[in-house]
């Protein structure tokens, strides 16, 4: 099980920006994170099978039939993630995902 430090009001401010139909699938997959157990990289992909896993602890998530991408960092050993970026589909095209 993933930490709390997948910021919730992190999630909540990007749809509060404006992005309103993001907020049920964005809850929805922070509730996936907090279940999930995975110790390394193939376990969280094996538990969320649409995760695209990055270089240096990077996962990307699609959310919300790919209009939104989700990056974040994980440390695996210690079972904590931060939430990197959240934006859209094209606002994702215009960043680094392994070093945002």
């Amino acid at each position: 099980m993933l930490d709390s430090q997948i910021a919730k009001r992190t999630l909540r401010e990007f749809w509060e920006q404006g992005y309103a139909d993001a907020e049920t699938p964005l809850t929805e997959w922070y509730n996936m994170m907090l279940k999930a157990s995975c110790a390394t990289p193939q376990d969280l992909k094996a538990d969320i099978r649409s995760a695209s896993i990055l270089k240096r602890g990077r996962a990307v998530f699609n959310i919300g039939g790919n209009k939104y991408r989700v990056i974040v960092s994980i440390r695996y050993t210690q079972q904590i993630a931060w939430v990197r970026f959240v934006g859209t589909h094209a606002e994702y095209d215009q960043v680094n995902a392994e070093s945002i």
